[in-house]
């Protein structure tokens, strides 16, 4: 099995979503390369409507796999901005690339020093090597 992947340029939460900062006030959200591993086959992603407004963890859609469902959550508190579409028509490209095409939402971040409250790359790898 490949090792997975943790990139250094995000953030993480124990729920296995990450955070990839785009600008001063917005990142993109998406699963983890060790959430889509454990889910293996995703088959169906439920995202939001573009303008819908989340509180911090709150869940905001699913991910269907072949042998589970999961709730997907916001890791900080903010408005939808955009949304993958991608998905909805291929909702495998989050199993065959997590951090890049497989994103899930695009976020406008109400309060950006949540951001500091998200596990760094060393703290999401201790997490998933205890699991």
């Amino acid at each position: 099995m490949a090792e997975t992947q943790v990139p250094d340029n995000l953030l993480y939460t124990e729920e296995h979503e990450y955070v990839l900062r785009v600008g001063d006030d917005e990142v993109l959200v998406g699963v983890t390369d060790y959430a889509q591993n454990e889910l293996s086959d995703v088959v169906f992603v439920e995202l939001p409507a573009v303008g819908k407004s989340f509180a911090k963890m709150e869940p905001f859609g699913t991910i269907e796999a072949v042998k589970a469902v999961s709730e997907l959550y916001t890791p900080v508190a903010g408005e939808v901005i955009a949304v993958n579409d991608a998905l909805q028509s291929d909702p495998s490209v989050v199993n065959r690339d997590p951090y890049g095409d497989g994103w899930m939402i695009r976020l406008r971040v109400s309060d950006p020093t949540e951001l500091d409250e998200l596990l760094g790359p060393a703290a999401y790898r201790a997490l998933i090597s205890e699991s």
